[in-house]
């Protein structure tokens, strides 16, 4: 071992021959990280971290979600709220998804047995439906909150030809019409489509197709709508948000954001598109200021706010790969994250990092 460092982060490093800067950086990662999660263990340090700025501030609430003795995890890939506060997970461990309270005790757990290795997203519609993408089997799946089965959207375990355009090859997310619960799906990994829906589950138009111009993506990796049913899709790896109307018009991008993963707009009188940045692939791993972040928007695409430190790590205000990222009522931003993918895995021995967080908005 170069620096004590996991293998994955000294693979990169030896690939750049030993350059000073790489190694310099990636210690000041080391020691940052191991500084915030020793003061966090000693209790200290939550109450007094704050991110954001003005009216835009939030706390990092330390391990909020209280998950029955012996459950994990894994690695949360998705998050959302419903018309209470309650906060929906859907994990990649063996309770796919799990339900808390607004002050973050346990209530359910359901879909075990159901769902592949590869949950991705979860979605709440405005009648509390729940709505489940899981690009391992190529499916949307929507139930009752109580985890009853209502409604499955392609054919499991049967995935359409890649980049055919035909639904789906590993889809990301869903979002719902606000005038009429048409069902659109991000799709996603296979393919470079917006697929639309009836509420019964009927296809009825697409659009996109692989590229960078205006209605191209390359990896629409998440969904969301506004009041008015524009359609906001996360273009991931061409690092841009995408604005198009409810008939796949392109109508604007906005560019300032670096590999969006999760997008979710709030509701209510002040309306903004909140952001999970993943974090940079390897051999940038050690860059600073490269994803790993929250960033809020307004409509007209400006930043009102970001948090995140430049360098991804599992401190407060630390990230290491933002994959689903919501809001509830009073504000509060809860992100789910695939550490164990973009971390975890990599290790010698694998372990499972955090993988869920909440930050409260201070007012």
């Amino acid at each position: 071992m170069i620096l004590g460092l996991p293998a994955w982060i000294e693979d990169s490093i030896l690939q750049t021959n030993g350059d000073c800067s790489v190694v310099e950086a990636v210690k000041r990662l080391r020691w940052q990280c191991r500084d915030l999660a020793h003061a966090a263990q000693q209790g200290g340090i939550m109450a007094e971290i704050l991110l954001g700025s003005g009216k835009y501030t939030y706390e990092p609430v330390e391990s909020w979600g209280k998950l029955p003795e012996g459950w994990r995890y894994v690695e949360v890939a998705g998050v959302d709220v419903d018309s209470k506060d309650n906060v929906y997970l859907i994990t990649r461990g063996e309770h796919p998804v799990i339900v808390f309270d607004r002050e973050g005790s346990f209530l359910r757990s359901w879909g075990e047995g159901l769902f592949s290795r590869r949950t991705h997203a979860i979605h709440l519609g405005p009648d509390d439906s729940v709505y489940c993408t899981d690009d391992g089997d190529h499916t949307i799946r929507k139930f009752t909150p109580e985890g009853k089965l209502l409604l499955t959207i392609g054919s499991p375990n049967q995935p359409a030809k890649r980049f055919s355009g035909i639904p789906f090859n590993r889809p990301t997310h869903v979002a719902l019409s606000p005038f009429t619960n048409d069902i659109y799906v991000s799709d996603g990994y296979g393919n470079s489509r917006v697929h639309k829906y009836s509420p019964d589950g009927r296809l009825l138009f697409s659009w996109g197709e692989t590229g960078i111009g205006p209605g191209q993506f390359n990896i629409p990796h998440n969904i969301a709508t506004d009041a008015e049913d524009r359609v906001y899709v996360a273009d991931r790896e061409n690092h841009r948000i995408q604005v198009f109307d409810a008939r796949g018009k392109f109508l604007t991008m906005w560019n300032n954001v670096y590999r969006p993963c999760g997008i979710h707009l709030s509701r209510g009188q002040e309306v903004l598109l909140y952001v999970g940045e993943l974090s940079a692939p390897l051999p940038y791993k050690d860059a600073p200021g490269l994803g790993h972040r929250v960033t809020i928007l307004n409509l007209d695409g400006q930043m009102v706010c970001q948090f995140g430190d430049p360098y991804e790590g599992e401190g407060p205000g630390q990230f290491l790969g933002p994959h689903g990222v919501c809001v509830d009522s009073r504000g509060n931003i809860y992100v789910g994250e695939v550490s164990y993918t973009v971390r975890g895995s990599h290790e010698n021995p694998p372990r499972e990092p955090r993988s869920f967080q909440k930050f409260m908005r201070k007012r």
